[in-house]
């Protein structure tokens, strides 16, 4: 009896551990870009049939390929990329290309435009749509990078995904953000914005501001704001995946809401307790801030279903 028992226990922890593999393979990828190499993670399937390949697109800022940046820790893209690769999606994830500049190229930072982030992405998508490794290429873009992925994709990709991304030019954004933190600060906003709009540099404005509109920024906002969510999304003729956290801080469900009213090839999906970094957020603003500080949080476990299942749906 006690030589059975132990049997049983032996096949039980080698049945454990066979089933807890890994059915990817981490491998670290480069990919000549617009103005340096993009470093970045593929997360490939062991399977010797072609699967669909997922890449990511970061959001603003000096973000990586995990989702982080100096003054964040939070793990969320590249929790939601092995999450995909449990399900035999693959993915591709990569370093903002700023995180690649030498110092003399951030010296001039200021030449940095909001194209020179969509032919980063666009030579992603080339790449391993060249390589015709993969069943399908999908784009799915975190923030800023929703914007950013939806440009890059038109004509090139199998599908898009907008994850937590603004359904109005940054200009609008930027008012109602200020406007509800700073309501003395809004009309300054404003009249700095109609500027930019025009493509002319604000020389004099409230220094309270000048973390958003420093004068080395100025140029890329030029760049960002002429770009309008709503139109570009128009013009993507590929199945569209659109997702909101109801606790997103940063872009509210209007916005989510308007990109879906823009095209009709898409799906929306409000996440119900899911923030800007998508993780699941059942308190208040605290809880939710400290989050973004929390690289062994989670991520939502909804949205890893919705997206397998958008993407196992695609013909």
């Amino acid at each position: 009896m006690k030589l059975n028992i132990l049997f049983i226990t032996f096949v039980f922890i080698y049945s454990f551990s066979f089933s807890q593999e890994k059915n990817y393979n981490e491998i670290a990828q480069e990919i000549p870009a617009y103005a340096t190499t993009l470093n970045g993670t593929l997360l490939k399937i062991n399977s010797s049939k072609k699967t669909p390949l997922v890449i990511l697109i970061p959001g603003s800022g000096p973000t990586d390929r995990d989702g982080n940046n100096a003054a964040m820790k939070n793990n969320s893209l590249k929790f939601l990329a092995e999450k995909l690769a449990e399900n035999n999606i693959a993915s591709y994830r990569f370093d903002k290309s700023v995180l690649s500049f030498s110092k003399e190229q951030l010296a001039t930072v200021d030449t940095l435009k909001f194209e020179s982030f969509i032919y980063d992405a666009k030579a992603v998508i080339s790449y391993f749509k060249n390589s015709k490794k993969y069943s399908k290429i999908i784009v799915a873009g975190h923030s800023q990078g929703s914007l950013v992925g939806m440009i890059a994709s038109a004509n090139n990709a199998d599908a898009f995904i907008s994850l937590e991304g603004a359904g109005r030019a940054i200009d609008e954004v930027l008012i109602e953000q200020i406007g509800k933190q700073a309501p003395f600060l809004k009309e300054e906003t404003v009249r700095v914005l109609d500027s930019l709009k025009k493509g002319v540099i604000v020389e004099d404005f409230n220094t309270m501001l000048v973390s958003v509109f420093n004068k080395s920024v100025q140029p890329f906002l030029i760049s960002w704001i002429k770009y309008n969510p709503q139109e570009e999304i128009k013009k993507l003729k590929i199945p569209t995946l659109i997702i909101n956290g109801s606790k997103d801080i940063q872009v509210q469900n209007m916005d989510a809401e308007l990109l879906h009213k823009a095209t009709p090839n898409s799906q929306l999906f409000i996440i119900e307790d899911m923030n800007h970094i998508l993780k699941e957020i059942k308190g208040d603003l605290n809880e939710n801030m400290s989050s973004y500080n929390n690289p062994e949080l989670p991520i939502k476990a909804e949205l890893t279903t919705i997206i397998t299942t958008f993407i196992n749906e695609l013909k």
